[in-house]
């Protein structure tokens, strides 16, 4: 007798999971600009002490200077010369930028952003609106260095001139990382062109003296420099005036250098190799 034993097995349900593959939104160029810029911002953030650095020149210029300047029936001389000294600053401290992008291309960092998704575009304006915070940070250390010696205090006027600063500040941080890109690994030839292009223009803005008495080949020099009307808009703002023809000249010129040092600045970019 052979007994048989029939297993009896239930259907099992399979359930079917679909997947629908969720296509990921391209990153626009504003994000892009936003990531390059809290990129560069990092190392600001985190070792402040470099900003203060950097305001070693400008202090000492304060220092050596301000016991020389003659007094005025207007109020105190340090009510013309500091607003020369914080668009010096903007001047020297954009113009530096470039340095940090030259250090990248020699240790082979910059040739990685470059074949990253990162538009290069977005890749140099992040770069470029990074030294609107050291513009700010060194702006308000010169104002509190020099408020407890007769100089007047004008918020809006030190606020509108900050924001006057901000074009000029980014342009020609884009023009000095231009220079970067086209010395390439050569550090001493952005380092002679940025040493040989500064000084004429300080000097030729009349931020340590000023220009009235200047001969008439001098004269016109300044008048091509757009540095000569961002001071003259500072001092103004600074005081507490609010002249419309001298501010509308300042903020002028200060916008040409942020345009134009945009537009050079991302041709060179999207030429880099």
């Amino acid at each position: 007798m052979t007994i048989e034993i029939t297993q009896v097995r239930e259907p099992v349900s399979t359930a079917v999971v679909r997947r629908t593959a969720v296509a990921s939104a391209p990153v626009g160029i504003l994000a892009d600009i936003r990531n390059v810029f809290v990129r560069e911002l990092m190392p600001v953030l985190r070792n402040p002490a470099s900003v203060l650095f950097a305001m070693v020149q400008p202090l000492v210029f304060l220092a050596l200077f301000a016991p020389l300047l003659p007094e005025t029936p207007t109020g105190s001389a340090l009510q013309w010369f500091v607003p020369g000294i914080v668009s010096m600053t903007a001047l020297m401290s954009a113009s530096f930028t470039g340095a940090n992008l030259s250090e990248e291309i020699v240790s082979g960092s910059f040739e990685r952003l470059l074949v990253s998704p990162v538009r290069r575009s977005a890749l140099m304006i992040g770069k470029s609106l990074r030294e609107m915070v050291p513009l700010v940070l060194q702006t308000l250390v010169i104002v509190v260095a020099v408020a407890p010696f007769a100089f007047d205090v004008h918020v809006i006027g030190i606020v509108s001139g900050i924001l006057v600063l901000v074009p000029f500040s980014v342009g020609l941080g884009a023009l000095s990382l231009a220079l970067a890109v086209a010395a390439k690994d050569q550090a001493w030839v952005f380092w002679t062109v940025q040493q040989t292009a500064i000084f004429p223009l300080l000097l030729l803005a009349g931020v340590l003296l000023p220009l009235d008495g200047a001969p008439g080949w001098l004269q016109t020099a300044a008048d091509l420099n757009p540095l000569r009307y961002i001071v003259d808009a500072e001092r103004a703002l600074f005081a507490g005036d609010y002249p419309m023809d001298t501010i509308a000249s300042g903020v002028v010129g200060s916008m040409v250098v942020g345009v134009l040092g945009l537009w050079v600045g991302v041709r060179a970019m999207n030429r880099a190799s």
